[in-house]
């Protein structure tokens, strides 16, 4: 299958050590959006935050294989020490936390949102949607699979279910407007040649 290019992909220099400095830097900038976006934190044990729209847009915009390496390398910040996680926290209390599942679920979620937009589904609202509907439940799967092992399901499900389900309809009613306009807009100014997908 011909995968479609990301919105990384269109602006990635063609000669080969500006392409490798360009992924380099491009992992960097995304594990630090996803640390900046963790900030955005509301509540807890597991807190609202901005972070899973980071992470299914970061997927999208880098496709699966420079998603990942920005996910791995924010979770290796947060294991080494450097207050990336929500509230500026970090170690193994929060990836052994009530939290740590989600975090963990962040790596397959990216992966598969980057793995979609590279087979064009980030380019219309519809598919946009279901795109992040599906890199959520990843999240979800993971994340309350380890918070129902430290707090029991009952509480897994009213603390880290239930009460983000509103904030997540908006984050992906955000996704679905960024992203499709964002290719409209590529293809308007000609970086690319507009097709039917």
């Amino acid at each position: 299958m011909i995968l479609s290019p990301t919105m990384a992909d269109i602006c990635r220099p063609g000669e080969k050590s500006q392409a490798i400095l360009y992924n380099i830097l491009l992992t960097l900038g995304g594990s630090i959006f996803i640390a900046l976006s963790a900030q955005i934190a509301i509540g807890g044990p597991v807190p609202f935050t901005m972070q899973t729209f980071a992470v299914l847009l970061i997927g999208t915009l880098f496709g699966a294989r420079l998603g990942s390496a920005s996910v791995c390398l924010y979770l290796l910040e947060g294991f080494a020490g450097w207050p990336v996680f929500s509230h500026w926290r970090c170690g193994l209390p929060v990836l052994f936390g009530p939290t740590g599942g989600y975090l963990i679920g962040f790596f397959a979620a990216v992966y598969v949102t980057g793995t979609l937009a590279q087979r064009g589904w980030d380019r219309r609202v519809g598919t946009t949607i279901l795109a992040m509907l599906i890199g959520n439940l990843f999240i979800y799967t993971f994340g309350l699979l380890w918070f129902s092992h430290l707090a029991g399901t009952r509480i897994a499900l009213t603390s880290g279910l239930f009460v983000f389900i509103p904030g997540d309809i908006i984050k992906i009613a955000l996704a679905a407007a960024i992203l499709p306009s964002g290719w409209k807009l590529i293809e308007f100014l000609s970086f690319i040649k507009p097709k039917n997908i």
